[in-house]
């Protein structure tokens, strides 16, 4: 399941970290995304009762159109309750030994943030595939080209200063898939659901425009 997983959200090419106050409003940022071609959504635990908004999703919108995956994820035990209400992949600020070994258990994608490359490395380790460069605004693109010197075949996702101004940067310099949140889903704190899409479509077409430049 891991690289069938892995595989979708690398094609997909960006994650939508979505943070919302309820259920409905999750659902409507998915849904928003989904209908802007982008079906990777992750569900932070940042968010009220994360649990209940994962099951919820996982049972209304159909598997085909979502790569569901859990995001904020600190330890093991949060990892268990996100991948028992449906999540598909675990997404955390940090690396975290614990959780990594349990994921690798259920052959569930795990992918910590790091920041240097001996955090890097340990997590390569541990079984990780692709790393999370969180925050990537404290380094900027130029930042994975430099990894990817010692380490080619390093797989990178950025989290964090990911804009349309700047992702096909991110693309060109070799990450695999780009995580993106506010620059993606703020219109949805004034209800604005149509401008969520605009931005998923914007996203989705800047990334695949990137890559056939690559």
């Amino acid at each position: 399941m891991q690289n069938n997983i892995l595989e979708q959200i690398k094609a997909s090419g960006v994650v939508a970290v979505v943070r919302a106050q309820t259920k409905e409003e999750a659902t409507k940022i998915a849904e928003a995304c989904i209908k802007g071609g982008l079906k990777a959504i992750e569900l932070t635990f940042t968010v009220p009762k994360a649990d209940e908004v994962i099951r919820h999703l996982a049972q209304n919108i159909p598997a085909e159109d979502l790569i569901l995956g859990a995001g904020t994820v600190l330890d093991k035990y949060t990892a268990e309750i996100a991948i028992q209400a449906g999540a598909k992949y675990i997404v955390s600020p940090g690396f975290d030994l614990e959780t990594a070994l349990y994921c690798k258990s259920l052959d569930v994608p795990y992918m910590p943030g790091c920041m240097t490359i001996t955090e890097m490395l340990t997590a390569l380790k541990a079984g990780v595939e692709i790393i999370k460069l969180f925050p990537g605004s404290v380094f900027g693109p130029s930042f994975v080209k430099a990894v990817r010197g010692p380490l080619p075949n390093i797989q990178i996702m950025p989290t964090g200063g990911v804009s349309l101004d700047n992702v096909s940067e991110w693309i060109k310099n070799g990450v695999v898939a780009v995580g993106v949140g506010g620059e993606l889903t703020a219109p949805a704190k004034q209800g604005d659901f149509e401008a969520v899409t605009k931005n998923a479509r914007a996203f989705v077409d800047a990334v695949q425009k990137a890559r056939k430049g690559v």
